[in-house]
């Protein structure tokens, strides 16, 4: 079965990635992969670099940003409130959605900046066109909403996300870490996806390109 790397980061995630662009896109190479995602968080300094280098070498470049959504308006700077924020990823599908995209870093930086780059769902539903919606690692939305135990707003999270990027391009992310977080996340994720019929999606949060002389998979 053919797998794709869908949320990775490079050394352009300042003080968290690790992994080089060309070390990723050879790693990619070396695994016999078709196709691979750039999503660093909050940025798109690596966009240009990764989509020239990885066309070169056949890879399919998929762009995208791990975004920061805060949990009410962005341009809220109340340290109880504004400091509150969570992951979500976006990938494009087109060239609508890379202009989408570019508007929504942009805004973040410049109007949402408050520790991270961040924009709030308003912003989200002006620039959802031409991108799919992955709903996070450990730090996203839903995730954290079942592991404190409210599965009822992950499910009216889940909806929200759903209009906003429409129904084939909301996904829901699974990951092994989920697992190392709380044995019962993973679970309530599958059945989460199950209930409301939101097609699931296996993403690894990629940092390193190789972990400990392990391949990373």
């Amino acid at each position: 079965m053919k797998f794709a790397h869908l949320h990775v980061h490079s050394h352009y995630s300042l003080l968290d990635g690790l992994a080089k662009i060309d070390d990723l896109i050879n790693r990619a190479k070396e695994l016999d992969m078709e196709a691979l995602a750039i999503t660093d968080h909050g940025t798109l300094y690596g966009a240009v670099e990764f989509f020239q280098k990885a066309k070169k070498t056949g890879i399919k470049p998929i762009i995208g940003c791990e975004m920061y959504i805060a949990s009410g308006n962005m341009a809220d700077k109340n340290p109880e409130l504004g400091a509150k924020r969570f992951h979500l990823t976006l990938l494009v599908k087109n060239k609508i959605g890379y202009k989408n995209l570019v508007q929504l870093v942009t805004k973040a930086h410049l109007d949402g900046f408050y520790y991270k780059p961040r924009v709030d769902k308003n912003l989200l539903r002006q620039h959802a066109d031409g991108l799919i919606c992955l709903s996070g690692c450990l730090h996203g939305e839903i995730p954290n909403l079942l592991l404190s135990n409210q599965a009822e707003k992950a499910e009216e999270i889940a909806q929200e996300y759903q209009n906003i990027f429409g129904k084939d391009n909301f996904f829901i992310e699974i990951q092994p870490h989920f697992e190392s977080a709380d044995k019962n996340l993973r679970t309530g994720i599958i059945e989460l996806a199950k209930k409301l019929e939101i097609p699931l999606i296996a993403t690894n949060d990629v940092h390193y390109i190789l972990k400990e002389d392990e391949d990373f998979h």
